[in-house]
């Protein structure tokens, strides 16, 4: 009676063990289970997708989890996981999901501050200077053209007309406009010469820059059209995670022995 007792508390243990299992995995596939945190991890990126949580996907992803499960068992069986191209790849695509996960907690620990959106924020407005310049420019290769682009202007060849053979190609489809920017979003000999003229003048000598020979004309300027905080803040915060990302990069290089 004793043993019978005995025999039947392990049936019911080993019952409740397997329950247990069962309750932690979706599926066994050939022996092999497929563990219902799996199905949590792919509801919580379909989640942060804009997707809802719903039985219908639940069920869903357990089917695309166990036809995954039987893909990987058989691609095993032909070898095709031990090859030295397919290691490869697994392990950059390791290597990519524990770096997201590294930045992510390095952010939670580094957050951006308020106080420091605000400052990048003032910076931006400080670099603006102000103003806006709405400016047209021909770009030559050589200093010879860009005088004769400016004795035609002088002559009275209207700016537009003498863009088609600009080197920026880009601007030169649209008459030269290089739309309304801040003096800051160019290069300083640019952004001199332009300050300099006067809301309808054109440069009188050509302008040198890296890229060549300019001819600016000048159509108008306007106070700086500047975004307010809360419009920015997102892009500004954005940003200074990239920063400091950047940073905790370099910091980990300099310490790293690299051979």
């Amino acid at each position: 009676m004793k043993n019978l007792k005995s025999a039947r508390l392990l049936l019911a243990l080993a019952a409740f063990a397997s329950l247990s299992a069962m309750a932690q995995n979706v599926a066994v596939v050939n022996g092999k289970a497929v563990p219902s945190n799996r199905v949590d991890a792919m509801v919580k990126q379909m989640v942060q997708q804009g997707q809802q949580d719903t039985p219908e996907m639940r069920a869903m992803i357990k089917d695309e989890l166990i036809n995954r499960e039987i893909l990987t068992q058989e691609a095993d069986r032909q070898g095709i996981g031990a090859r030295a191209d397919i290691k490869n790849q697994v392990e950059l695509a390791r290597q990519s999901i524990v770096i997201r996960a590294l930045a992510a907690e390095y952010l939670t620990k580094n957050p951006v501050k308020e106080d420091e959106m605000k400052a990048e924020y003032d910076k931006f407005k400080a670099q603006s200077g102000g103003k806006e310049y709405h400016a047209r420019h021909i770009l030559v290769e050589k200093e010879e053209d860009a005088k004769g682009i400016i004795s035609k202007l002088k002559s009275g060849t209207k700016f537009e007309e003498l863009t088609k053979g600009s080197k920026d190609t880009v601007s030169a489809q649209h008459g030269g406009d290089l739309g309304w920017a801040p003096a800051s979003a160019f290069v300083k000999p640019f952004s001199d010469a332009m300050v300099a003229l006067k809301a309808g003048e054109f440069s009188q000598t050509p302008v040198q820059t890296e890229f060549g020979f300019h001819v600016i004309k000048l159509e108008e300027t306007r106070d700086a059209q500047v975004p307010k905080f809360e419009e920015v803040k997102a892009q500004i915060s954005e940003s200074l995670q990239q920063k400091k990302l950047q940073a905790f990069q370099q910091d980990l290089k300099k310490k790293a022995k690299i051979q």
